[in-house]
């Protein structure tokens, strides 16, 4: 299955793959390259979202897309927590090139207020938070708004993370069967 590579010109988005630098909860770089992938209907899926949210002035920021099943492993092994990351042994939507994270960012570049950090693997994270700020409420709102209107599924402990439904009918690929060259 061919993936379809994201970034400019053809998705105008600001590409920040945390886990190609340490700034991610193993500390240390689980990506060899900051290149974002996904499958070819989600790939399609995010072209949606990207015209919605131009419409309204905004612009994507991923900070993960298609990841491949040794990077799923490195992250497992490192925080085994089903509440915010899938066991690999079942395959995560990631690794089937089926899922996105990302967050809306202004005509500047700059990141909306969302109320945490991506990756922060709290309750806080959770969408329809009300202990959060009005603002991040708000634009947790615009961006789910957006991604389902394009239609992507969320999931509900992570305000970044959304997905193609039925996401499991793709295969999960490792990074020699996706050709992606993300894997140090």
């Amino acid at each position: 299955m061919p993936l379809v590579a994201i970034a400019p010109p053809d998705y105008p988005v600001l590409i920040d793959l945390r886990y190609a630098t340490e700034d991610n909860i193993t500390g240390k770089p689980v990506y060899g390259r900051q290149a974002a992938f996904l499958n070819e209907e989600a790939a399609e899926a995010l072209g949606r979202a990207i015209a919605l949210a131009a419409q309204l002035g905004y612009r994507f920021r991923i900070f993960d897309a298609f990841r491949p099943s040794e990077a799923q492993w490195v992250l497992w092994n490192h925080n085994p927590d089903p509440n915010f990351l899938a066991d690999p042994r079942r395959g995560s939507p990631h690794s089937r090139g089926a899922a996105v994270d990302l967050t809306l960012v202004d005509a500047e570049g700059r990141d909306l207020e969302m109320g945490t950090g991506f990756d922060a693997f709290t309750p806080l994270s959770h969408h329809g938070r009300l202990d959060i700020t009005p603002e991040a409420q708000r634009n947790r709102a615009l961006l789910l708004g957006i991604m389902t209107a394009a239609g992507w599924d969320f999931y509900r402990n992570e305000w970044w993370h959304y997905q193609l439904f039925d996401a499991k009918r793709h295969p999960v690929l490792s990074d020699a069967e996706a050709g992606s060259g993300l894997m140090p």
